[in-house]
């Protein structure tokens, strides 16, 4: 990271500035053996075409809630960028009839109609294809964010001070939350070239620090593992060895 940056968005283009090349987010599903890896540059890709979307055709404002209702995968992390580029609040498992916005996995999305604003609906199959029957009173992101821009700015600059992420029971600006992660990656021994592979959820600010930001802030990369309970300890052993990790949460 640089000394100027103050929001997970600054984070992500001083990354994108120093190697656009190297290795960001590689996914794993335990459940279906899918894989996905994503450079800087393309998770910065996903990123601007959804905060395009966010902004543009959804109308979000910073300020705004929304609720993201979705596991830990290498699609919600690029919400939550998103989120973080256009100023909006990420309620992580937030409740959607108090938010302006909801995104929400397949597996929630009875709950998710309970948002009265925009819904979005995400059929989290592998390379991000879409349902194949859209959800009543959804947006299916998969058809929706190809055609959006590959850059993006905001219409109103991002607040660091502002409210930027809800987890746990705890919000934290944009600021704090950059700090924080920087603060992690200190305590993990994190920097630029580390591979941290985790299976921790979402919904903690533990999960989301080892799962994206602290490596993120540090220069580093994550391997995101969903139902790693699946996997066999002498599997694990050659994913860890296979994938170069450095560091396992």
């Amino acid at each position: 990271m640089n000394a100027t940056d103050r929001t997970p968005a600054d984070l992500l283009r001083s990354a994108l500035a120093a190697d656009p090349g190297r290795p960001l987010v590689t996914f794993y599903d335990d459940a279906t053996g899918e894989r996905v890896e994503l450079s800087v540059a393309t998770f910065a890709n996903w990123v601007a075409k959804t905060a395009n979307l966010l902004q543009g055709d959804l109308g979000a404002e910073p300020g705004d809630r929304l609720a993201l209702m979705l596991p830990a995968h290498w699609q919600s992390a690029v919400w939550l960028l998103a989120c973080a580029s256009v100023g909006v609040v990420a309620e992580v498992g937030g409740d959607p009839a108090a938010a302006d916005l909801v995104v929400s996995g397949p597996d929630s999305l009875d709950e998710a109609r309970g948002c009265s604003g925009e819904r979005v609906a995400l059929a989290l199959r592998p390379l991000g294809g879409r349902f194949p029957q859209p959800p009543a009173g959804f947006a299916d992101y998969a058809v929706e964010v190809p055609g959006q821009g590959d850059r993006f700015a905001p219409f109103v600059p991002v607040d660091p001070q502002g409210p930027g992420l809800a987890v746990g029971g705890e919000e934290l600006s944009y600021a704090e939350l950059t700090a924080r992660a920087v603060e992690d990656a200190a305590k993990l021994g994190l920097g630029a070239g580390s591979r941290v592979l985790t299976g921790l959820g979402y919904d903690t600010w533990d999960g989301l620090s080892a799962g994206l930001y602290a490596a993120l802030a540090s220069g580093g990369s994550v391997v995101l593992c969903r139902n790693l309970d699946r996997l066999s300890p002498q599997a694990l052993a050659q994913r860890v060895e296979s994938e170069r990790v450095t560091h396992t949460v």
